[in-house]
């Protein structure tokens, strides 16, 4: 009796687990390439992509979505970001992004103070976004702490890659922590990674040590130095993401320059040494002194020099929680308006920022690959140009499902909305 009922179960679940979604008269931006591919069919199996071309058949058990001739895009892809880690600023119980007190620097790690249930992510999930960098403010210290990659499928898991990258405070915001100038943040920089390097070598005995660091922040900068995870250093001026850049070259570490304000006057170094930029298209304005040369070709003059790129749109430094979807778009629609190719301001907030995390990025990270054969099925139907604000999704899959668009800020809406009001009045509605 007992494998009767396995059987029968098994037979339940084959059709769930088989599931084979097809969209179909598509117009296709793989992430990968200059151009759409017109009329396509995307055949999707098991969370994957098996097929995708205009010749493709569609099996006969698939879902169909009928995109229509509209744009498909892969997913959305938040390349620094705060959704699951505050919920409300001012609201001290709702908010995990840094730490002021205690023992851990480099050791913070957000992975485990992420909320799946924030409504933050919900909203973020419905405005086509399947992946995002979270990671922590600037504390007590120069570390801020490790960032965790989210892939934001439905349910209770959606950490993804924790402890995926380091990240690291410089210049002005910086100087205060490190006693008051930017040259002691480099000098302290310097030292945690040869004690770091250090401990790796000959990790010490019971015996007192003279580190400025405690053994917990040691160990979270190991993996810098053996190449597992950049070092995500949050700088803005010239002369910040020159020092970045050296630290790259004397340690032999991967570094990620967050912010870049100035990251167009060392364009060529960055890409020599092969150094991604994270920055806002949306910055064209000193907000400090280490923000002078800001302006809002920095994105296309990093493309121009083969920089890799990727962005966070936060609204001048104030929301990095909240529309991130609509902000990661405007931001690239601003790009392309600036000089940016459409194609490589798609990628920036689509396939581009996967890459940057972790050795296994490829392989792990939300919509790396593109959309091709084999790939993850993270995509987002629109129902117009992605890159103008004002285009919705009208489909958002995540790993080959059919995500519900509805939210509690939409739930919100259209309760109080005007014309419920009205009826409400008028015919007496509950």
């Amino acid at each position: 009796m007992r494998w009767i009922l396995v059987f029968v179960a098994v037979l339940m679940g084959a059709p769930a687990n088989a599931q084979t979604l097809a969209i179909v008269n598509a117009r296709v931006w793989t992430g990968d390439s200059a151009a759409p591919i017109e009329s396509a069919n995307i055949i999707m199996r098991n969370g994957k992509i098996i097929a995708i071309g205009p010749s493709h058949a569609v099996p006969d058990d698939a879902q169909i979505i009928d995109a229509a001739g509209r744009n498909v895009t892969p997913a959305l892809n938040a390349a620094a970001t705060q959704i699951g880690l505050v919920e409300q600023g001012s609201a001290s119980d709702s908010d995990d992004r840094s730490v002021s007190s205690g023992p851990l620097g480099a050791a913070f790690d957000v992975a485990l103070a992420v909320d799946a249930n924030a409504l933050t992510v919900q909203e973020a999930r419905a405005q086509g976004v399947a992946g995002a960098m979270v990671y922590p403010d600037a504390g007590q210290g120069i570390f801020a702490g490790r960032g965790a990659v989210l892939h934001l499928s439905p349910g209770p898991d959606i950490i993804e890659n924790p402890r995926a990258a380091l990240f690291a405070v410089s210049g002005s915001g910086a100087s205060s922590a490190a006693g008051g100038s930017r040259g002691a943040v480099w000098a302290l920089l310097r030292n945690a990674l040869n004690e770091a390097k250090s401990f790796r070598v000959a990790p010490p005995s019971n015996a007192p040590r003279d580190d400025a660091l405690n053994a917990l922040d040691i160990a979270a900068i190991g993996p810098v130095l053996s190449r597992q995870i950049p070092l995500v250093i949050s700088a803005q001026r010239e002369a910040d993401i020159r020092q970045a850049a050296a630290l790259a070259e004397d340690y032999n570490i991967r570094i990620v320059i967050l912010g870049g304000a100035e990251a167009w006057r060392v364009r060529d170094l960055l890409s020599r040494q092969k150094i991604p930029v994270i920055l806002d298209p949306l910055d064209d304005l000193p907000m400090s002194y280490d923000m002078v040369g800001a302006r809002r070709d920095n994105a296309a003059l990093l493309h121009q020099a083969d920089v890799t790129i990727a962005f966070s749109v936060s609204g001048q430094g104030i929301y990095l929680s909240y529309n991130v979807g609509p902000a990661l778009r405007e931001g690239a629609g601003l790009a392309v308006a600036n000089g940016l190719p459409y194609h490589a301001a798609l990628r920036a907030i689509t396939t581009g920022p996967a890459a940057l995390w972790g050795p296994s990025s490829e392989a792990t990270g939300v919509s790396g690959s593109g959309l091709k054969a084999g790939a993850k099925a993270d995509l987002v139907i629109w129902d117009g140009d992605p890159l103008e604000v004002s285009s919705a999704p009208v489909h958002v899959i995540i790993s080959g499902q059919d995500i519900s668009l509805q939210t509690r800020q939409k739930q919100l809406r259209d309760r109080y909305h005007p014309s419920r009001q009205n009826r409400v009045l008028s015919q007496g509605y509950p």
